[in-house]
């Protein structure tokens, strides 16, 4: 429930002319609080329940189904000797899988401008802070993925910096904006190998990085994106990178 009482009565009356539905469903959204999140209560319950799956690999955060502690994926890339994720991040969180309902979710905030399924999907992002164990720690900032140069002009909109401003405004943790993608092809149109070779030395750091980073994105498929990000990270003095993602592919 959110506290913003005046926040949610804009989204209420805005809903209320413009309908758009639950971003999950397309049910009618019928209080403020629905308005506000852009879910219907029975989805945004129904992804509290997923996200509250404590049954996690602890290196990517995917749910486990019948590994035990680190998933075969993990494994196969040696997460289970070194503990950590990969060479760039010590361990990545991902939340949703990038299917059914939560693809609909996702696919509401991210092309139908759901700002409200955006309320709703950074507070999931704040969740993940507690569970990659740094909650008490006072040297972390989020750290989110850059834009390529132009998404704004050509999509009118960059769907992480709003995630961006809802956890400083809203979450009220430490954000730094201190990436900055230089252009480069879209990730979208090239394959596994080619997307690490696309970002190579195309991501920099305009300002000093925080001690303790932790990137967060939308959506993880490969990973080329944040291992590119982290990268830029470690050469320009972070200590350590952790990595958030609402959706897995």
């Amino acid at each position: 429930m959110t506290d913003n009482t005046f926040y949610s009565s804009l989204f209420y009356l805005r809903e209320y002319f413009f309908p758009s539905g639950c971003g999950a469903c397309g049910e009618t959204l019928l209080s403020s609080e629905d308005a506000y999140y852009g879910l219907c209560e029975e989805c945004r319950a129904f992804l509290i329940t997923a996200l509250s799956e404590k049954n996690r690999c602890r290196t990517c955060g995917k749910p486990l189904i019948t590994e035990k502690e680190i998933c075969l994926s993990c494994r196969v890339k040696g997460a289970f000797e070194t503990g950590r994720y990969n060479e760039q991040l010590i361990k990545l969180y991902a939340l949703f899988p990038y299917t059914g309902k939560f693809h609909s979710v996702l696919e509401a905030y991210k092309f139908g401008k759901s700002l409200g399924a955006g309320n709703f999907l950074a507070q999931c992002l704040a969740s993940a802070f507690k569970d990659l164990g740094l909650a008490g720690s006072k040297e972390t900032a989020w750290v989110p993925v850059p834009p390529r140069p132009g998404k704004i002009k050509k999509q009118g909109w960059d769907q992480i910096e709003y995630l961006t401003k809802q956890l400083k405004n809203k979450q009220h943790l430490l954000v730094y904006r201190c990436l900055k993608r230089l252009p480069s092809r879209s990730q979208k149109e090239l394959n596994r190998e080619e997307r690490g070779i696309n970002l190579k030395g195309r991501i920099i750091c305009k300002k000093p990085p925080p001690r303790i980073a932790i990137l967060f994105d939308d959506v993880i498929t490969t990973g080329a994106t944040l291992n590119a990000c982290a990268s830029a990270l470690l050469e320009n003095g972070a200590e350590k990178v952790y990595g958030v993602c609402l959706f897995y592919d």
